[in-house]
């Protein structure tokens, strides 16, 4: 018997994880699991008050002992709850159980931490999405919180679906059907190979499972986030790809797991393509359709650059690689399908409910009606669950025997399986005259999009628009080409290839304005675009914010450069922009807005939130839209049954594009409501019960909406609203309007250089970004503090190596300890076209953070490095041999 949140608890087995047994049998299942390793964390709670990891604690451990879990009625857990609400210290959840069982124990012993003792004692949970600031700041501050603001557009309110983050929310491994059958995958353990199978009917037979392959596979076994490019197979037919591919689907009882060793499948290795020579002409093919192993190139061209950088005064030159790198959110991929009826229904973890929809249907042969998608909450996401994962597996299972099925990816299957940030090599040259006004660039890019499609046309149509950053630039010339490996597959990674482009821009300018005598900062205000100003793609921007970073930075880089003066400090500048949404394609999003007879607005929301907020953001907008509280709303999530189609959550596409959908509703239905009170625009709206009141000028007017017909939603009044943003197709030389709406940032990094070591250590970073109008200040700091983070990691750590970071211990993200005070300034510059102004914000964060390192990096060692991650060993060897 072990005593669980305060009740006598039985549970069987004595080897099992104490993880699995508080979820599968007690139903607990706030404890999450990320890894079974003991490296994420996500799995704490604590044992007679200490905290330990359950996914490493066999359950005869706890036998007589008292576990607290996130689901515990505790004053104290009550009071943290509340002070991660207030301080935005919950993004995506996922990791916000162990977070908050870990600072449970901290305050418990020691009930007034400082941040050393709050990072010292949260270093053993791994959060991807917050850059940790917001969390120890909750952990140190638990005071009670001041009441909230109401929750118009431009108030900090905490998130509207914070509760359920706080209380160990329902995520895809979270919700099953007792009595289901559980689906694992058979995968490559090879990048290249061919195999065939075995008896697999005996196989299936003296293991009482199920086995599925290409060939139950009813529709067209190929899939991809772009129809005209898509070539994924769900299930690999005799040749494997890349390392992790799935190739067979076994279903068994839950309980009953199969000896998935014996699996009757053989392999016959294949020499892999790589990137070194995947363009050579004697290179073997990926796919026989794509000559030269090329998927796509992208490509801008705005004068002669090759002469203006002839006859530039200055001209530096030079050339950056950087590595795949992991997602690591700290949910695995995890879903559930069962039949209702005729319809299929999937819930899973997704950052494209509608994309996954129509992916899964046509693999399995449906017709997008029979098969609903019901988005769990998404344990971070970041562009991999953008592309299906499980989706047609487990989709596959359910259909094929009409019983339900679950399915959960190991760490280390979703490490192998999914997509990475797209490696690159690329070259550039940089010029200005002798004012130090840039003259031209030239840029030339190879991205590693691996065995696959996914995003590699988006990265490789992006990378030139953005390679020029945000400056006047009258001549360029970039090309971007995706080329087919055997790696990984290359897919949405928070930047489409930018964050890899802005690496060699940025530290390129750092290295011009010093060959031409200018500051750093002085030449990027000299050069950067300004309201009116053409882009490299022809295109006259509104509303362009990159000069007022600039100047928000200013008095922080004028102290900084006092301050690094010492041996071994270094200050470093990166600027950023960023296209909102799709490039030159459509982009639409549509939202719904009813009233209920009972006086209760309903908004149909489908942009799923994967922690960056559109849950809070979007109803703040639509409430502001329409003139009435937002704590009266009630929010319909994603579902595409219930819900129209908002767009994938990606591209920094949702508070800019979604929430011109949403202020179109709200907009309209007011209209609507004004017109049958006979009031005009400035009336002011209030509901009490089923009895709406208008205010204007004196005049008061009433409307009873219970005696109002009800619509085909239920709904007496309803507006359904579209958006799609204006943009134009780009021509053969690049020329056009690929995005409506560019959100701009600059970050200053201050750090010190161990040279006898190799180590950075970051000492402080502070961020201006420009978001047009801050809808929730709250949750745009802690979109600065999580991007930033994601960028330490791509500076300094993180290198993804098939076959040898496969898990959460040898591939590094940051920790507690890894991410310095990030103080983050927010610059509003509103352009016309986003709502109430606002321009997209997440990928924004991530793109300076790695150039500004490396221009530190370079500011205390004098050593302009070419490669990332920059570790111990490379700066070492970097300062010994004077270059990287």
């Amino acid at each position: 018997m072990i005593c669980v949140n305060g009740k006598p608890v039985s549970l069987s087995g004595t080897t099992r994880r104490l993880s699995d047994a508080l979820r599968e049998e007690a139903g607990l299942t706030g404890t999450k699991v990320g890894c079974d390793a003991g490296d994420c964390g996500a799995c704490t709670v604590l044992m007679d008050g200490a905290p330990v990891c359950a996914c490493l604690t066999p359950t005869a451990r706890a036998k007589g002992r008292d576990v607290t879990t996130i689901e515990a009625d505790d004053p104290l857990l009550t009071a943290l709850r509340a002070s991660f609400l207030r301080h935005g210290a919950a993004q995506c959840g996922i990791c916000t159980p162990g977070m908050l069982m870990t600072a449970l124990a901290l305050l418990r012993r020691n009930s007034t931490p400082s941040r050393a003792d709050a990072e010292a004692a949260l270093g053993g949970v791994l959060c991807r999405c917050t850059g940790y600031q917001a969390i120890i700041t909750a952990v140190c501050d638990t005071a009670p919180p001041p009441a909230a603001p109401e929750g118009r557009v431009g108030q900090a309110i905490p998130r509207l679906d914070g509760a359920a983050k706080v209380a160990g929310d329902l995520f895809g491994a979270d919700v099953w059907q007792k009595g289901g059958l559980v689906a694992r995958a058979i995968r490559s353990p090879h990048p290249h190979a061919r195999f065939t199978f075995g008896d697999l009917a005996a196989w299936a037979a003296a293991q009482q499972a199920q086995v599925f392959t290409a060939a139950d596979i009813p529709g067209r076994n190929a899939f991809g986030v772009i129809p005209a490019f898509a070539d994924q197979p769900a299930l690999a037919e005799g040749t494997a790809r890349f390392r992790g591919e799935a190739v067979a689907l076994v279903a068994f009882e839950d309980g009953a797991e199969p000896d998935l060793s014996s699996f009757p499948v053989n392999w016959q290795p294949l020499p892999p393509v790589t990137m070194a020579k995947a363009v050579a002409p004697d290179a073997p093919l990926v796919h026989p359709s794509r000559p030269g192993n090329l998927l796509i190139a992208g490509r801008v061209r705005r004068g002669d650059a090759a002469a203006a950088l002839a006859d530039s005064a200055f001209v530096v030159e030079g050339e950056m690689q950087t590595a795949f790198v992991e997602h690591a959110y700290i949910e695995p991929e995890a879903g559930a399908a069962w039949m209702e009826g005729d319809t299929l229904c999937i819930r899973a973890c997704t950052q494209a409910p509608v994309m996954d929809r129509d992916d899964t249907a046509a693999v399995l042969g449906l017709s997008p009606e029979r098969l609903r998608i019901l988005p769990s909450a998404v344990g971070g996401g970041f562009g991999s669950k953008l592309d299906v994962s499980l989706q047609p597996l487990i989709g596959l299972v359910a259909l094929r025997t009409g019983r339900p099925v679950r399915m959960t990816y190991s760490r280390s299957e979703s490490m192998t399986s999914t997509t990475k940030r797209h490696p690159g090599r690329m070259r550039a040259a940089l010029g200005c005259d002798a004012e130090g006004r840039l003259t031209g660039m030239t840029f030339d890019g190879s991205f590693d999009t691996g065995a696959y499609a996914s995003w590699g046309p988006t990265v490789a149509n992006r990378v030139p628009v953005h390679a020029s950053g945000p400056y006047r630039m009258p001549a360029y010339a970039a090309e971007a080409r995706a080329v087919h490996t055997h790696g990984p597959v290359s897919g949405a990674f928070r930047g489409f290839g930018v964050p890899q482009a802005m690496l060699l821009s940025e530290t390129l300018m750092d290295r011009l304005a010093e060959t031409a005598g200018i500051d750093a900062l002085e030449f990027r205000l000299r050069n950067a675009l300004r309201a009116g100003d053409e882009t490299a793609t022809g295109q006259h921007l509104a509303a362009p914010g990159i000069h007022e970073c600039l100047i928000a930075l200013r008095p922080h880089w004028q102290r900084a450069l006092v301050e690094a003066q010492a041996p071994g400090r270094g200050v470093g500048l990166a600027t950023c922009w960023y296209g909102c949404g799709n490039t030159s394609l459509p982009n639409p999003s549509t939202m719904r807005l009813g009233l209920t007879s009972a006086g209760v607005p309903v908004l149909h929301q489908g942009a799923t939130d994967i922690g960056q907020g559109s849950n809070t953001v979007i109803p703040q907008i639509a409430a502001e839209a329409l003139g009435l509280p937002l704590a009266a709303f009630r929010l319909i999530g994603p579902d595409t049954a219930l819900t129209p189609d908002a767009g994938k959550t990606s591209a920094s596409r949702q508070t800019f594009v979604s929430g011109r959908a949403a202020q179109a509703s709200g907009a309209a239905l007011r209209a609507e409501i004004l017109r049958r009170l006979n009031l005009g625009q400035g009336a002011r709206l209030t509901l009490e019960g089923a009895t709406l009141t208008g205010t204007e000028n004196g005049r008061t007017a009433r409307l009873d909406l219970s005696a109002l017909p009800e619509g085909p939603f239920g709904y007496v009044l309803m507006a359904e609203e579209s958006y799609d943003p204006p943009t134009a197709a780009l021509d053969e030389n690049g020329q056009g309007i690929p995005y409506a709406v560019y959100g701009f940032g600059a970050q200053m990094v201050e750090l010190e250089v161990d040279a006898a070591l190799g180590t950075v250590r970051l000492l402080k970073i502070t961020a201006a970004h420009d978001l047009g109008r801050a809808i929730n200040p709250l949750l745009a700091r802690g979109q600065i503090e999580g991007g930033i983070a994601q960028g330490i990691g791509l500076a300094l750590m993180e290198e993804y190596l098939p076959g040898r970071t496969e898990n959460l211990h040898d591939y590094l993200i940051p920790t507690t300890s890894d991410v310095p005070p990030i103080e983050s300034l927010l610059i509003e510059v509103p352009d016309p076209e986003g709502p109430f102004g606002a321009k997209g914000l997440g990928e924004h964060t991530l793109i300076p953070t790695a150039p500004a390192i490396l221009n530190a990096i370079r500011h205390a060692t004098g050593i302009a490095l070419t490669r990332v991650p920059v570790l111990p060993h490379r700066l070492r060897a970097a300062i010994s041999g004077g270059r990287a």
